[in-house]
């Protein structure tokens, strides 16, 4: 992994959020509940994990069965968030996640997440972290990253212009919504660093968070 060694500044107005990877590491669950749904439908398991991060369910599943209509697909998908909100064995926190939040508290930010509201409650009690004020979640938007409308929706709330907002991120769908939306993305862990965010973080350690004089954020990264 090709982690920042040299400490990058990046300025902004607000902060826009992902979660699975981001803030929490879920990929236990993810494995788990994703390799199953594989093996029913006969489809290999390495292959369908290479596309289901960051995505919703049914736009997963819409790349993986081209054929099936998409009816099958949404009803699937609410299968699948439910087993996903059950489980939280092996949840936890992306290590910096918790000082990295409460360093946030007064400044312009957001979640903007491809779990719908259940879920992404679910696996941030789990993990102990507080959720943001302001959340774009699977039922705020009606299409799935990697378009850009999630992230177009956290800085409208915001009041931001998206040109000045820096999106963490740490999937291949996840930060092509976050270029498509002209932000800045720093990708976290492993995951992001083959999709060339701006710069990438082994975690969130490696980010520290300052109040500018008028208002802004000011990000050391690295």
């Amino acid at each position: 992994m090709t982690v920042t060694t040299v400490p990058t500044v990046l300025t902004a107005r607000a902060l826009l959020l992902d979660m699975d990877g981001t803030l929490v590491n879920s990929d236990a669950v993810v494995e788990r509940i994703w390799r199953r749904w594989a093996e029913r439908h006969g489809l290999d398991g390495d292959e369908v994990m290479k596309v289901a991060h960051g995505r919703q369910g049914h736009a997963t599943m819409a790349l993986l069965l081209p054929d099936r209509p998409m009816e099958q697909n949404l009803a699937d998908n609410a299968r699948m968030l439910a087993e996903e909100t059950a489980d939280v064995d092996g949840v936890v926190p992306i290590a910096g996640a918790g000082p990295f939040l409460a360093s946030l508290r007064g400044l312009p930010h957001a979640l903007v997440t491809s779990a719908d509201v259940a879920l992404s409650t679910a696996r941030m009690a789990a993990a102990g972290l507080e959720l943001p004020e302001i959340r774009i979640t699977a039922e705020c938007v009606g299409a799935s990253k990697p378009d850009p409308e999630g992230f177009l929706k956290g800085a409208a709330e915001l009041g931001v212009d998206p040109a000045q907002c820096v999106v963490f991120e740490d999937s291949a769908a996840g930060i092509a919504a976050g270029r498509s939306a002209g932000m800045r993305v720093v990708g976290v862990g492993a995951r992001a660093d083959f999709h060339d965010p701006d710069v990438v973080v082994r975690d969130l350690t490696q980010v520290r968070v300052e109040a500018t004089a008028d208002g802004g954020i000011r990000l050391y990264v690295g």
